[in-house]
C-alpha cells in the first residue's frame, strides 16, 4: 500500500507491505529496501472483469510467496545495477 505527499501527489510518503504490515524505509522520497510491487489488471474472461488490482510485498513476504511455486522463479542478472 502506497501513500504520497498531500503537497505535491507525486513523493512517496508510506510504503506498507500488504501481507504482514511492515512499513518500508524511505527517506526523502525515495524506497530503501526490496519491494515487489503487482498491478494485476483483469480483462474478458476473468472472475474479475474489467478490475485492476495493486499490491506490494516485501521481499521477506516475496521469498515465502514464490518458496511455494510449483514451478520456480527464472532468476538473471540485472547488468544496469553493475
Amino acid at each position: 500500500m502506497r501513500r504520497y505527499r498531500e503537497e505535491t501527489g507525486a513523493e512517496l510518503a508510506q510504503l506498507v507491505c500488504n501481507k504482514c504490515g511492515k512499513e518500508l524505509k524511505i527517506e526523502n522520497g525515495i524506497l530503501k529496501e526490496g519491494v515487489f510491487s503487482v498491478k494485476a489488471e483483469f480483462g474478458y474472461f476473468s472472475r474479475k472483469d474489467g478490475r485492476v488490482h495493486e499490491f506490494d510485498l516485501c521481499e521477506d513476504c516475496y521469498d515465502q510467496m514464490v518458496a511455494h511455486f510449483a514451478v520456480p522463479v527464472e532468476e538473471t542478472e540485472n547488468p544496469e545495477l553493475m
